[in-house]
């Protein structure tokens, strides 16, 4: 959530966000000026809420003043106390049910305005190439693809890759669980693992605390964190008669374990990873990307967080961190990729720049999403509440500051399977082991059963 103060003193600023990310948040606003007309709407909530602080205030001046002057009454001579006390009696009873009536009129200004504020997104860094999906900009390449055809066949797609060697099971994941869940067999199952070891030895030789977190988080965790827990649109498996949802990325899960906290700068930067489950409804996902392990409703992935203090020049610095950790995770495995400086309206509504790394998948002859950082300024730690206090020398303690919040996936084992089985596949059929994942799978080859 951004800070309100932006609204009454930068208002331009929301409506430039607003159309670069083309956020609707009134669907009954025409087409023409949408953005300029969504800020005035949101400027007239909040002076409606601010108008009725102004009355509160001004409540609490009279019954103060009616107050002092019950005191002065007591001053006077008996035989005139009760008829100057009944007019100032019955003032205050009309100023109680006032400010009743003023504190309940207050509070739902204040729901009225929070609603749509919280769906406002977060600003958007100056340098991210505005646009959609299809506007995202490339900025390096690492490795070259192999010709396999050049090699003499023809390259296969994970899923078949990974039938003919028995190592997943979509037909027993469909009957148990419904479709685009599966299982794992034979060296799949120590891959993954190994994928798990692997990822989580480099975040913790770059300093970050490792944790395996809960699976579940709560509902307020979820929206703090800018995730939708409930509705049509929402990507997230909720448990029924509870406030609790299954976590779709240890992002919910390590980003609200700090939630209503004041942080000594001194623990800054403070780096965390976690290794959790994810699960995600993926409504709406159809095609030739959804084949196989590119997208389920489960998978295993290790995810690098990170709280930094308040300052741009910081976090901006920790998110190329982040991005380098993730080359580093990729570089390693051998496989060539391409990072891209996500586009304006393909943000999320927390991040104010995000960077993806793309692995080349031969089976579909193209790029595809392995990992994403991305850099939440205070976004979220304004509705979590998190914040620092810097040192005083004095011994006073400074005002609260809102941390800064950044995340990146280290690794998503089923999307990092389908670009080690296509990348790593032989012309007889059989899958090499990358190096680094060797001595945990106990093999340098998949080969045919």
């Amino acid at each position: 959530m951004l800070d309100i103060k932006l609204l009454r003193e930068q208002p331009e600023a929301i409506e430039t966000t607003l159309t670069q990310r083309n956020a609707r948040l009134f669907p009954d606003l025409p087409e023409e000026g949408w953005a300029g007309e969504t800020v005035r709407r949101l400027r007239a909530l909040d002076q409606t809420y601010r108008d009725s602080l102004g009355e509160e205030e001004a409540l609490r001046q009279r019954q103060n003043e009616n107050a002092a002057a019950m005191k002065k009454v007591g001053a006077l001579p008996k035989e005139e106390q009760a008829g100057a006390r009944a007019p100032l009696i019955e003032e205050g009873r009309a100023l109680r049910d006032r400010a009743r009536d003023v504190g309940e009129a207050r509070d739902a200004a204040m729901r009225a305005r929070e609603e749509v504020w919280r769906k406002v997104p977060n600003l958007t860094h100056p340098e991210t190439p505005i646009g959609g999906e299809d506007g995202s900009r490339e900025l390096r390449r690492w490795g070259t693809p192999r010709d396999m055809e050049a090699e003499g066949f023809e390259p296969k797609d994970h899923l078949s890759l990974a039938e003919a060697l028995d190592l997943v099971d979509f037909e027993a994941g469909a009957r148990v669980a419904g479709q685009k869940f599966y299982y794992l067999r034979n060296e799949a199952v120590l891959l993954d693992l190994a994928l798990q070891h692997y990822a989580l030895g480099i975040a913790r030789k770059h300093g970050f605390t490792l944790h395996v977190t809960p699976d579940l988080a709560r509902e307020q965790i979820l929206d703090g964190l800018g995730f939708n827990p409930r509705g049509e649109s929402s990507q997230i498996y909720s448990v029924a008669d509870s406030d609790l949802c299954l976590v779709g990325t240890a992002e919910i899960t390590l980003g609200g374990m700090l939630a209503d906290e004041i942080l000594d700068i001194d623990r800054l930067p403070l780096r965390v990873a976690g290794l959790s489950h994810c699960f995600r409804t993926e409504a709406g996902s159809h095609g030739q990307e959804s084949r196989g392990l590119y997208r389920v409703h489960q998978f295993t992935k290790v995810e690098l967080f990170v709280f930094t203090e308040g300052s741009l020049e910081v976090s901006e610095a920790m998110h190329a961190n982040l991005l380098a950790i993730e080359e580093e995770v990729f570089q390693g495995l051998g496989l060539p990729y391409r990072v891209l400086d996500i586009a304006s309206g393909d943000l999320g509504g927390p991040a104010y720049r995000k960077f993806d790394i793309e692995a080349w998948m031969p089976g579909r002859g193209h790029f595809g999403e392995v990992t994403s950082t991305s850099n939440c300024t205070d976004y979220q730690s304004r509705r979590l509440k998190i914040r620092y206090r810097e040192s005083s020398e004095d011994g006073k303690k400074s005002k609260p500051q809102h941390v800064h919040m950044l995340n990146g996936t280290a690794v998503a084992t089923a999307r990092a399977l389908v670009a080690i089985l296509e990348n790593y596949q032989q012309a007889d059929g059989s899958v090499r082991v990358p190096e680094a994942l060797v001595p945990i799978v106990g093999a340098e080859v998949i080969g045919p059963r």
